[in-house]
């Protein structure tokens, strides 16, 4: 394992939030009427599938030099702990004590998978 791995997985998890943010931001900007078209080649859900596709290839290149066992759970942590920030900008999204728990243990534990792997 070695740094740029870990950067690149950072990045996945970057492009994870990003994808998921605009996701989100898709179906919540949709009218109560909107149809298949409108639902599924909206700029938020297209630009959402593009960063999920950016995750997919920098996930993947990481694995080239760091383990799935370690490399996932890093993945999804970081996702996860920017998210829950970007979530509570973007979209008002309360972060209530229980999240800042939960998010105290990811990143230690992100911590301990990337100086044990």
């Amino acid at each position: 394992m070695n740094a740029l791995s870990i950067i690149l997985v950072f990045a996945a998890g970057l492009n994870s939030c990003i994808g998921n943010i605009l996701l989100k931001w898709s179906r919540a900007s949709l009218p109560a009427h909107a149809g298949l078209a409108d639902a599924f080649l909206s700029p938020g859900f297209l630009g959402g599938l593009a960063f999920y596709g950016i995750n997919l290839v920098l996930f993947a290149k990481a694995l080239d030099s760091i383990e799935v066992s370690v490399a996932y759970p890093i993945l999804a942590g970081s996702g996860f702990a920017m998210l829950m920030v970007a979530s509570y900008y973007v979209f008002g999204e309360p972060l209530r004590l229980y999240k800042w728990i939960g998010l105290a243990l990811i990143v230690a534990g992100i911590i301990f998978l990337a100086r044990g792997g």
